[in-house]
């Protein structure tokens, strides 16, 4: 029986889960409140330069061919994808880089020529972190967080030692190398929590960069956006921007309608691809999962510092993914986590899409993106912005050996405050809910609301957690629970 189902926001998940829902013969509709679709995904433009405004990793290819497969596509139906080479590079002083190679034969080379014996190590370390990526990119995440025996499979009993070590550890005592540890511990950054609080397990991630590799869409990560737009409009969803919800209306412990720009929308079903806590306010008190409290004692994933900048010209020493590691990265994880304040000395990383992509600037010039994490909540001033610009653009000066402040035409920042107006982020926060032990799986928020009959949740918030690979999955998590219920009535 075709039901109409309203989902909030456009994000990756909502995406996701409207392809799904369609093919399943849903009537969809998606309400974004922002002017164009894509949720953190959005585009900027300005003067000729293009800019993703949100992610701009493309990890995980397989999580993408993955859905479109779901549907009879590939990703190359929609867009086409150039392998980064080099993936990216990680600076740590003036001409001090280390490039990590497109290619796990070349990445091997580079770690032995740092630490002698740490090749062999890396190669065994990566054979673990593919072993873990198989069963869980391949199995465990696409499970929905019901139960906790959802976690206990043949394989994961083999490897229960990994839930209760940590990556740091774990990488701490493999390789010595201060350089080739922070190298190797990036990678769970996306996951939202400090290594040394992300179990062992999660080195998959590892896999996924060093294995699978970095990619970059032709035109952007705004090409994936329009794929699935496009797949979603074929399978006759309907989007509706500059809609503001308001309130999701409840009656009889059954979610009804939602409330767009003062307008009641009817609705059999009702599910929020938007920020969960703010979803939850949508709803009278009484209907809600989870306390402020509860929100309160999480554990969320930083928010960002972010500008947007256009240059009259190319700029030198540099690669399409740039990490700058050449201040204390254990203090400003303690900045972001443990004693939450503005970092003295911030790491941040910049992306030069135009390096890649001509489109994303003027013939000549060139777009660059520069991102310093920060704690969720922390305070957010123009002052503070301006200043940490000025950090980063002094230190990015010193190390490649140029000047580039005076080629400045304009610049665009996006902090906390954005976040929260924009997205309706909790506490700003860039990435959702940090995947830590206790933050993992069945102990994520629900999918389905234990309140409220027909109301459902996707996104970085609940299962499997943050980053675009696991957004796509979680649209496709619920979307499953709901067909679920409906072949039950």
């Amino acid at each position: 029986m075709k039901r109409k189902i309203t989902i909030i926001g456009s994000g990756f998940s909502a995406l996701s889960a409207a392809c799904y829902l369609a093919k399943s013969g849903h009537d969809v509709l998606v309400f974004e409140k922002n002017e164009t679709i894509g949720g953190r995904a959005r585009q900027f433009k300005k003067d000729g330069f293009t800019f993703d405004m949100g992610p701009s990793w493309y990890w995980m290819p397989d999580v993408f061919q993955r859905f479109f497969a779901d549907f009879g596509k590939k990703t190359s139906d929609y867009y086409e994808l150039i392998k980064l080479s080099p993936a990216y590079r990680v600076y740590f002083g003036v001409n001090e880089f280390i490039a990590i190679a497109d290619n796990l034969d070349e990445i091997v080379s580079t770690f032995e020529a740092i630490e002698k014996g740490s090749g062999k190590v890396l190669r065994e370390f990566i054979a673990e972190a593919k072993s873990n990526y198989d069963i869980a990119i391949k199995d465990l995440v696409y499970r929905p967080g019901v139960s906790p025996l959802e976690l206990v499979t043949v394989e994961t009993t083999k490897k229960i030692g990994q839930f209760f070590s940590n990556i740091s550890r774990d990488v701490r005592k493999k390789f010595k190398n201060e350089r080739l540890i922070q190298i190797l511990e990036f990678p769970v950054l996306f996951l939202g929590a400090k290594p040394s609080d992300t179990p062992s397990f999660y080195s998959f991630m590892n896999y996924a960069d060093f294995g699978l590799g970095t990619w970059h869409p032709k035109t952007g990560m705004f090409d994936v956006v329009r794929a699935m737009e496009s797949l979603a409009t074929e399978l006759g969803v309907q989007f509706f921007v500059n809609s503001n919800i308001e309130k999701i209306i409840v009656e009889n412990k059954t979610a009804k309608a939602i409330v767009v720009n003062g307008e009641r929308i009817e609705s059999d079903l009702v599910l929020s691809g938007a920020d969960y806590h703010h979803s939850e306010t949508l709803l009278d008190k009484e209907h809600r999962m989870y306390s402020e409290q509860y929100w309160e004692s999480r554990v969320f994933a930083p928010s960002s510092l972010l500008f947007y900048v256009g240059f009259n010209k190319k700029i030198e020493n540099i690669s399409h993914h740039a990490l700058f590691f050449d201040t204390d990265f254990y203090q400003h994880a303690k900045d972001i986590y443990d004693e939450p304040q503005w970092p003295q000395e911030p790491l941040f990383y910049a992306n030069f899409p135009s390096l890649t992509d001509k489109t994303a600037a003027p013939e000549g010039m060139e777009s660059g993106f520069f991102l310093v994490p920060l704690a969720p909540g922390i305070n957010d001033s123009e002052v503070l912005r301006e200043q940490y610009f000025n950090k980063i653009i002094q230190r990015f000066e010193t190390i490649t050996q140029q000047n580039i402040k005076e080629h400045i035409l304009f610049k665009q920042s996006f902090c906390k405050n954005d976040f929260v107006e924009k997205y309706n982020s909790y506490k700003g926060n860039a990435y959702g809910m940090a995947n830590t032990l206790l933050q993992t799986a069945f102990l994520r928020p629900k999918l389905k609301s234990k309140k409220v009959r027909n109301l459902y949740f996707t996104g970085q918030l609940t299962v499997p957690g943050p980053g675009v690979p696991p957004a796509l999955i979680s649209g496709k998590l619920v979307s499953n629970l709901i067909d679920k219920q409906f072949l039950k009535v």
